[in-house]
């Protein structure tokens, strides 16, 4: 009798152990592709695979070019991400004004370009376009027209049923004749036709606190791109914690893992599982920031 209860004692400690190790809950968490661009370049069906079987559920593109994303058609590029439970969610693409349009103020010809580039993402079932970097404009008469260029390529965003953002990197939270660049460009463009995509990583770097962004631009950040100095939770750099607390203040519906490099140590494969795996143990961390 007492060895029939050791064993059920110890085949029920075995099957918690297993649901333990296997079922962290299942959550709504994106991947930039640019964090596999090298094993994309090698096999890139193989890696969309992988990517999926990781469990991240959205992908973000950073490969669009001749109409195709990854040297797929955005129907090809869709069912293949789909296959392995994925979803399109956004893609950073740019039509990069000439230095003629920024000092005269007339983008039209740029404008023009955006109608084939906004078909093409619809068809990928994408729902944000992402501006990915601006360099430092000389003048606030220059940061002005790209404000007025990025409200009017939202309106045809949003005419089409998609989203149009800026992604930062750190060199927006230098001044501009005065003003803070980063600022400016939430200041001056619409909330109903931008959005903004804060990389919480790089507005780090750049010297400032991601949570007093969300205060002080509440519901400008539809989407956080999550980023560490390596994989995501390993640093002290990053305070993840009080980001996710917060995050509601933010307008947060996404969030996206983008990994630079591999950590030390690791393939780059490992550093993007290892982030996904930290934010699917985080308690801090909701589903799902869409619903």
């Amino acid at each position: 009798m007492k060895l029939k209860l050791f064993f059920a004692a110890a085949l029920a400690a075995l099957c918690v152990s297993f649901t333990n190790a296997s079922a962290a809950p299942k959550k709504e968490v994106g991947l930039q592709l640019y964090s596999v661009r090298s094993l994309l370049k090698d096999n890139r069906d193989a890696t969309i695979d992988q990517v999926g079987k990781m469990g991240y559920t959205h992908v973000e593109a950073a490969g669009y070019g001749g109409g195709k994303f990854y040297g797929l058609t955005p129907d090809e590029f869709k069912k293949k991400c789909n296959a392995v439970g994925m979803e399109p969610l956004s893609s950073h693409t740019r039509i990069q004004l000439s230095k003629e349009e920024l000092e005269s103020g007339d983008f039209s010809k740029s404008l023009a370009k955006w109608d084939d580039l906004i078909a093409a993402h619809k068809a990928a079932g994408m729902k944000y376009i992402v501006d990915p970097a601006l360099a430092v404009p000389k003048t606030l008469k220059e940061l002005d027209t790209i404000c007025k260029y990025y409200n009017a390529i939202g309106k045809k965003c949003k005419e089409a049923g998609l989203s149009f953002g800026y992604h930062n990197h750190s060199h927006e939270f230098k001044k501009v004749e005065g003003k803070t660049m980063l600022d400016y460009m939430i200041e001056n463009t619409n909330p109903e036709d931008v959005f903004f995509q804060l990389d919480v990583y790089w507005a780090r770097k750049g010297g400032v606190d991601p949570v007093e962004y969300f205060k002080k631009y509440p519901k400008r950040f539809r989407l956080l791109h999550i980023k560490d100095i390596d994989e995501v939770g390993a640093s002290t750099f990053m305070d993840f914690n009080s980001i996710f607390k917060n995050i509601a203040k933010s307008g947060c519906e996404y969030i996206i893992v983008e990994v630079e490099k591999p950590a030390k140590g690791q393939t780059i494969d490992e550093t993007v599982k290892k982030s996904l795996d930290y934010l699917l143990k985080n308690p801090n961390v909701k589903a799902s920031y869409s619903k």
